[in-house]
């Protein structure tokens, strides 16, 4: 079954018949764990680095790196025993701006606070497809891990 999740969600399955597919990563952030010992995956699918008040993440705390980010790693030990040395980290989007004086930059804001986040976890990245003006869409398939990955160039 393919789960599909939008902005600020995520899903984790541990159902070897399930894809995990999430669209239009552009400045947001697609980052997946997959444990292949116990054969769990997820994804979350980030919009913003950290909420401008705390208030604001607490029934949307994976729409930020900052609360999010943690909370999904969470979920991989709490509801399925998985370590986290044994998770194998991939991040996606984080596109530049299409405009040219883009003072919030949110994309690179994304991927600084996410890799700050990773690390302060002792969480490496083991792949990262991230930048440029492509927009993105993600699939991760639960029996493998294998991702799957479309892309297409970002239009004003």
């Amino acid at each position: 079954m393919t789960k599909i999740i939008g902005i600020g969600e995520m899903a984790i399955s541990n159902n070897r018949n399930d894809t995990i597919k999430t669209f239009a990563l552009g400045s947001c952030l697609g980052i997946t764990a997959y444990s292949p010992i116990r054969k769990v995956g997820g994804i979350i699918h980030i919009a913003l680095p950290r909420p401008a008040r705390m208030e604001d993440a607490v029934d949307r705390h994976c729409y930020y790196a900052t609360t999010g980010l943690p909370y999904f790693i969470h979920q991989f030990s709490s509801e399925f025993g998985c370590l986290k040395n044994e998770l194998v980290i991939r991040i996606f989007g984080g596109a530049e701006s299409m405009r040219q004086n883009d003072t919030f930059n949110v994309g690179r804001h994304n991927l600084e606070i996410t890799k700050k986040i990773l690390t302060d976890m002792n969480l490496g990245i083991h792949y990262a497809e991230t930048g440029e003006k492509v927009s993105r869409t993600i699939e991760l398939e639960v029996a493998s891990g294998d991702i799957n990955i479309w892309h297409q160039n970002m239009i004003i």
